[in-house]
């Protein structure tokens, strides 16, 4: 549970320092603190933190902005530190991928919960994103190697198990995928003349 890499990102550097040793005190390792919001992307994309606690109200840049593109570059968990939590604000967070909210004055009993929850949904999120990504890879390899293999029972007459079972000592011969294979046999039918 403990031993997360967390950075803090607060405009106020009284708040970031009792931030620190309460965090500390739970067992957190803070890697690195800014005081606005460009300064703790530089620091998150160079530091790769396990999460990030950052102020709403940031100078050079908000915390939603920040988690908006912490969200679209899929860097880390943001936790919004905030005076406040109206519907418009929670929207908005929610809309830029916020994973939890921490209002001022921050007790020490509500940080290890916050914290744990918003990595435990960052790890579900990007499990599902990378086997979406599989799924959509398989797929396209899926397409070509149906559209080769058409495009071979056309062209030579064979049989469907013929061309997949020829697209595939074609891929075991030249050590290469099976789609590779695929694509070089659909580039080659665009580059064939027709006689």
């Amino acid at each position: 549970m403990t031993g997360k890499r967390v950075l803090i990102a607060e405009d106020e550097s009284t708040i970031r320092a009792n931030l620190r040793k309460t965090l500390e005190h739970l067992g957190y390792l803070v890697i690195g603190e800014a005081g606005d919001g460009m300064s703790a992307i530089l620091l998150i994309r160079q530091l790769r933190p396990d999460v990030v606690l950052i102020d709403r109200d940031m100078p050079r840049m908000d915390g939603i902005e920040v988690a908006r593109l912490l969200q679209n570059e899929g860097l880390a968990p943001v936790i919004l530190i905030t005076n406040s939590s109206d519907r418009e604000l929670v929207s908005r967070a929610r809309d830029a991928g916020v994973l939890g909210f921490l209002v001022k004055p921050i007790h020490e009993s509500t940080l290890m919960p916050i914290i744990e929850v918003a990595c435990a949904r960052w790890q579900e999120q990007h499990a599902r994103k990378q086997e979406l990504s599989q799924l959509q890879e398989r797929l396209e390899t899926r397409k070509v190697i149906e559209r080769a293999k058409g495009y071979l029972m056309d062209s030579q007459g064979l049989r469907e198990a013929e061309a997949f079972r020829r697209i595939q000592q074609l891929a075991m011969n030249s050590r290469k995928s099976m789609k590779e294979v695929a694509q070089a046999i659909l580039l080659a039918q665009q580059i064939t003349p027709d006689y």
